[in-house]
């Protein structure tokens, strides 16, 4: 009996073989890499590094989309450090942003200086007053700032590979100041009776040179010209599920952008 199943078994055994006419099949069965996203951060805490909630979020929405993520911060020290329980200057301490970025990192981060576009489909800026104090000096200088030159280079670099940067809360202004002409959103352009109280960085932005588009918090701004995605988060005062629902809105369109 099978003996007279030689012929017939055989063609379908070459069949299946590795270069055989299902070969195809079997390697577009294949999953697909996930995208690789970088997160950079600018210390711990609101005030003077990266925006907890924030990070947390982002991290939250690329592990549900996923992707494989690696942290970054630059080895710099901070601008000052602030007593979070006063929110005030804390006058004889000085901390390094990469050593205080490794609290949010689990002790997993890298420093900015090894940030490469081979090694990854997209980065993502959290916000917090880091970004505009050791990222950049915008919250001192606003539109005359500088930016750190390591976060510039990465901006650029990315830019140029045509890969997706992803911004939120204050971070906005660094693509601002080193793409020119880059759509992004820090909300609305009014205070709207405090619910908007840095809606003046708006303003800021088009002085930077970049174009304000309004959103509202929950939502997300896609430049897809320059590939540059952002959305308000603690810009807006609001309840903290709006926040994760607006840079999930980010998250996964950055996502979408790298076609992984």
């Amino acid at each position: 009996m099978l003996a007279s199943r030689g012929p017939a078994l055989g063609t379908a055994l070459r069949r299946a073989a590795p270069g055989g006419p299902f070969a195809s099949f079997h390697c577009s069965s294949r999953r697909r890499r996930p995208a690789r996203v970088a997160v950079v951060l600018s210390g711990c805490g609101v005030y003077d590094g990266t925006e907890i909630h924030e990070a947390s979020a982002i991290l939250v929405h690329l592990s549900r989309g996923g992707a494989e993520v690696q942290m970054y911060a630059p080895d710099v020290p901070q601008m000052h450090v602030i007593d979070h329980s006063k929110g005030q200057p804390a006058e004889a301490e000085s901390r390094n942003v990469l050593v205080e970025s490794a609290r949010i990192a689990r002790g997993k981060i890298a420093s900015l200086a090894k940030l490469t576009t081979a090694d990854h489909d997209a980065v993502i800026f959290p916000g917090g007053f880091g970004a505009a104090k050791n990222l950049s000096t915008f919250a001192v200088d606003g539109k005359d700032c500088k930016v750190n030159r390591e976060v510039e280079r990465v901006l650029k670099d990315f830019h140029k590979a045509g890969k997706p940067i992803g911004l939120c809360c204050i971070s906005p202004v660094l693509a601002a100041k080193v793409l020119s002409g880059a759509e992004v959103t820090v909300g609305h352009e009014e205070e709207e009776g405090g619910k908007w109280p840095y809606a003046g960085t708006a303003g800021a932005i088009k002085e930077l040179g970049g174009k304000h588009c309004v959103k509202e918090v929950t939502e997300a701004h896609v430049d897809t010209k320059n590939k540059v995605v952002t959305t308000p988060a603690f810009m807006c005062e609001t309840e903290l599920h709006n926040i994760f629902d607006g840079i999930g809105a980010m998250v996964k369109n950055v996502l979408k952008l790298t076609g992984k």
